[in-house]
């Protein structure tokens, strides 16, 4: 009996996998390696993912730096209304994606908005496509460096502190160093969800070609016009690239 409770996990597990592949295999055999290439040297093609790269990379790095002092509050501080704390900073991630281009987009219109737009433009800017990104893939890599610091044992950091080490340098000399791991795959997880931000990008920072155009963004613009071969070559890029960061994170050991 307890065999066939695994044999029937396994098998609902294999279905769904086999599900996936059938929809990425379709995808992969709908064109021709040569639509790919022509795809790829594209001008419009190369500038949407160097720049997404790019941006990317910024949002990345911008989410880490936030997530590590975040994660690390809610991992060792208890104070009251943490739950709710909790709560709202898991909001981006629950959002329909086109709600928070638009939330951006009506917080811009603001006088405070106005203001911030008068030092640096983000509405349809390659600043707006970094700020889009920033604002989802922020949420996940907080999560993720939370759930790091909660596997962490706090001990380390309270001998050290017995020691003399102040707040910081615990945090600086013992802990950020044991959770180089998971700030790596907090680092790619944003990144590969900054690649596949779409709905705020456009709505926020709009799909302007050889300006704001990132890929998803792209896959857009050559469905819109009728082009599916260069939709499903780029399409087949971000999947390429997406495996590339998943087999990172697990190598680092973590599970986000």
């Amino acid at each position: 009996m307890r065999r066939l409770f695994w044999i029937t996990l396994t098998l609902i597990t294999a279905g769904y996998l086999f599900f996936w592949f059938l929809l990425i295999a379709a995808t992969a055999g709908y064109s021709t390696p040569e639509a790919w290439l022509q795809t790829v040297m594209k001008p419009e093609i190369r500038h949407a993912t160097g720049l997404s790269l790019l941006t990317c990379t910024a949002a990345a790095g911008t989410s880490l730096l936030l997530a590590i002092p975040i994660g690390y509050l809610m991992a060792r501080h208890e104070f009251r209304g943490k739950t709710w704390v909790d709560a709202a900073l898991d909001i981006p991630i629950v959002l329909p994606p086109m709600v928070v281009g638009i939330c951006l987009l009506i917080f811009f219109q603001t006088s405070l908005g106005q203001a911030i737009e008068k030092v640096i433009p983000f509405t349809y800017t390659v600043a707006g496509v970094v700020l889009a990104q920033f604002v989802v893939a922020a949420a996940f890599a907080i999560r993720t460096m939370r759930g790091t610091f909660d596997h962490l044992s706090p001990r380390p950091e309270q001998v050290a502190l017995t020691l003399g080490a102040t707040d910081f340098q615990a945090l600086w000399h013992v802990a950020l160093p044991a959770a180089r791991r998971g700030m790596l795959a907090a680092f790619c997880i944003s990144w590969a969800r900054s690649l596949g931000e779409f709905g705020p990008i456009l709505v926020f920072a709009g799909a302007t070609r050889m300006k704001t155009e990132v890929l998803p963004t792209t896959v857009w613009l050559e469905l819109s016009v009728g082009n599916l071969e260069s939709a499903v070559a780029v399409s087949l890029g971000m999947i390429v690239i997406a495996v590339l960061v998943l087999v990172t994170v697990r190598a680092t050991g973590e599970r986000v």
